[in-house]
């Protein structure tokens, strides 16, 4: 399938109208044409000809054809003429010059309505009802009844209405082109010593490109070579620079700062986290939401049934009621205006398109609106505990030294410093962060599953478990501290030298900075239950669900039990789970919305349907209140929509509804629901 981008598609139902003519043409079958997005993907065997003749029948036009795209919409300029010569014709009205004033009306209307009338010729032929056909035999009715005027001011503000239309859709799809835009094009490659410029698309893993101050990373990779700071607003959201260095992974996409960087490519460009960004974004857009469905099916019948309205109107009151012809013609007319389901078919894409988008800026990728809907009536969010509410690293949160602390850092630091075990790399840490020299001891030896013996400074140590320090002398004290330890849901470390215990270590995996004030404010919005699910013993999954103020633990779950208890969990609520590992995926998968963190497992980002790029729950409080402010923005949409088709309609009954009120109150429900949603996108500027 080819993909082309198209310009001047006036409205959803038109999109769908020329998607079916596409479909229709050799070898079309399967063929889409978003309105959304403006993208249509065609066979490569579809004659491209035929396809641009059929989009020039609603003005639309392919943006990559270089004849076409020197093209603008030209109902701008028809629109402002048809005003122009309207406001001749009242001036000749005014001075009697009857069939001169006639046919100015006529060209005017001609100018600003004649798509929708060739549109809706057709349609009646083809017995197809849409609100092109409703305004076509509402035009042609006022003509039929004399009311030039009215007709004319019909065709004009609906042709308003369609421009603007367009320009909302068109604003919202500029917002996610933005986004669009952050692909990198080209990368300097390094080969044997020399460099050349070569498409993103041909970057190969284990390639090695130069990205000087200023230019785009073009793909995933490792720093092997340089210095610099790097912004990954465009992966994570995150606006503050990161500084890389060697060793360090980069982000497709990101922009290099300051200075000269060597990245080696560890993914191709198509695996790169920005491309799956983008073509996530762009296929989210495509999935209809439950409700957008609903809205189709029910324009679908919506507009036989005004017809339906609308000639009973024209025909019940004359025949049964004496109200003469022309007056029941004429509220039939206006009923058949009122019926144009514009603002109903577009009270829900915008919206969605917009909160979608915003979202992505932040670094939250929503995989499609029917996501991003659910997302926003959650009430209930399960998480897993390690790698998500902490950092599935451990750290040391006590140190009890029965000696001098810096010595037995000191010594602890150099036991494990020929050790890659965590736990190992965890002392090491706290050495350093407390500036404590440790060296490699003279000799080592491993006691497999308990822990190390080493010489440091010409006498030897131990550090394990409680079963490396067996036999030495263990005081009521200790005894104390370590039970303490335990009951806190520590892993303890044993320093000890040849006749003593030296000190313990309490380690722990260390809760992430945000985690305790996210809880919080998802609480705050209105989240009524957050709970912890883990294959963590229970004390330890305790301990961190009180530090963080989660309502609920479940521990030492595995993963098909995981599964079990967000079942169980649903019963009750919408409930969103939040995962990074391969372990979260079934439960992921099983949840009203899965949520992964950016860095968690392939098979986790895969199965999710939000993905937070950021790797920390920070944005999650965020998404779910644009998703909420999307919800509440479709359901205003809805009802002004019909509320407004709903009062217009009830003027029919003291016979007041005019053409003019008819097409102001069509006009008017659009231009609210386009504008309305387009708000999404606005946000407080923070200084």
């Amino acid at each position: 399938m080819k993909e082309y981008q198209v310009k001047g598609l006036t409205c959803a139902n038109c999109a769908r109208a020329l998607e079916e003519q596409i479909q229709s043409l050799p070898y079309g079958e399967g063929a889409t044409l978003s309105y959304t997005s403006g993208t249509l993907r065609i066979n490569e065997h579809v004659d491209l000809e035929n396809v641009r003749a059929i989009l020039a029948t609603d003005g639309a036009y392919i943006e990559d054809d270089e004849q076409s795209s020197k093209k603008r919409n030209p109902l701008l300029y028809f629109i402002s003429t048809s005003i122009v010569l309207f406001i001749i014709a009242l001036l000749f009205e005014r001075f009697n010059i009857g069939n001169v004033t006639v046919v100015i009306y006529m060209i005017a209307t001609a100018l600003s309505g004649y798509k929708t009338f060739i549109k809706g010729l057709k349609n009646v032929i083809h017995f197809r009802f849409n609100m092109d056909t409703l305004m076509t035999i509402a035009l042609i009715g006022a003509f039929g009844i004399g009311e030039w005027k009215e007709a004319t001011v019909v065709a004009i503000l609906f042709g308003i209405n369609e421009y603007l239309e367009g320009l909302g859709m068109e604003r919202a799809r500029r917002s996610l082109q933005m986004l669009l835009q952050q692909a990198p094009k080209e990368a300097l490659v390094i080969f044997n010593g020399q460099m050349r410029i070569i498409s993103v698309d041909s970057l190969q893993v284990g390639d090695v490109v130069l990205v000087r101050p200023g230019e785009k990373i073009p793909s995933d990779g490792i720093v092997v070579q340089g210095k610099s700071s790097v912004n990954e607003a465009a992966i994570t959201g995150e606006s503050m620079p990161i500084e890389k260095e060697v060793g360090m992974n980069v982000y497709g996409g990101s922009v290099n700062n300051e200075g000269m960087l060597h990245v080696q490519i560890t993914k191709q460009y198509k695996d790169s986290s920005l491309s799956k960004i983008l073509r996530l974004v762009q296929e989210a857009q495509e999935a209809k939401t439950p409700l957008e469905l609903f809205i189709h099916r029910f324009a679908k019948y919506y507009t036989p049934f005004i017809m339906i309205v609308s000639l009973l109107v024209m025909t019940i009151p004359p025949l049964w009621l004496g109200v003469p012809w022309h007056d029941s013609l004429y509220q039939g007319l206006a009923v058949l205006i009122v019926g144009c389901p514009c603002a109903l078919i577009l009270s829900s894409p915008i919206a969605l398109l917009a909160g979608m988008t915003r979202n992505a800026r932040k670094g939250v990728l929503v995989k499609g609106g029917v996501h991003l809907e659910t997302l926003g009536r959650v009430r209930t969010v399960a998480f897993d505990k390690t790698g998500t509410i902490t950092k599935g690293k451990p750290h040391v949160t006590d140190v009890i030294a029965y000696i001098d602390e810096h010595e037995l850092l000191h010594i602890a630091a150099s036991l494990e410093s020929v050790s890659s075990h965590p736990l190992a790399q965890a002392i090491i840490k706290k050495a350093k962060q407390n500036d404590i020299p440790y060296k490699q001891p003279e000799q080592i030896e491993t006691r497999t599953g308990s822990g190390v013996e080493g010489k440091v400074d010409g006498k030897w140590y131990r550090i394990g478990n409680e079963q490396m320090v067996g036999g030495r002398y263990v005081s009521e004290q200790i005894e104390k501290d370590a039970e303490k330890l335990k009951n806190e849901g520590r892993t303890i470390i044993f320093v000890a030298d040849e006749h003593r215990i030296l000190g313990l270590f309490g380690v722990a995996d260390e809760i992430r900075e945000e985690s305790k004030e996210v809880i919080q404010q998802l609480h705050r919005i209105g989240i009524r239950r957050t709970v912890i699910l883990t294959g963590d013993h229970e004390k330890v999954a305790r301990q961190v669900a009180e530090q963080v103020g989660v309502t609920n633990t479940f521990a030492q779950l595995l993963p098909e039990q995981k599964v079990e208890k967000i079942k169980e969990l649903m019963k009750n609520d919408i409930v969103a789970m939040v995962g990074d590992g391969m372990n979260d995926a079934p439960a992921l998968a099983h949840a009203h919305v899965g949520i992964a963190m950016g860095k968690g497992t392939d098979s986790a980002i895969e199965t999710a349907d939000v993905v937070l790029m950021q790797d920390h729950l920070e944005k999650l409080p965020e998404a779910i209140t644009i998703a909420r402010k999307v919800n509440r923005t479709i359901r205003l949409n809805i009802a002004i929509a019909l509320g407004l088709k709903a009062i217009a309609l009830l003027l029919t009954i003291p016979g007041w509804l005019t053409l003019w009120i008819a097409i102001l109150s069509d006009m008017g429900a659009t231009i609210f629901v386009s504008l309305f949603s387009l708000l999404i996108l606005w946000e407080k500027r923070t200084t």
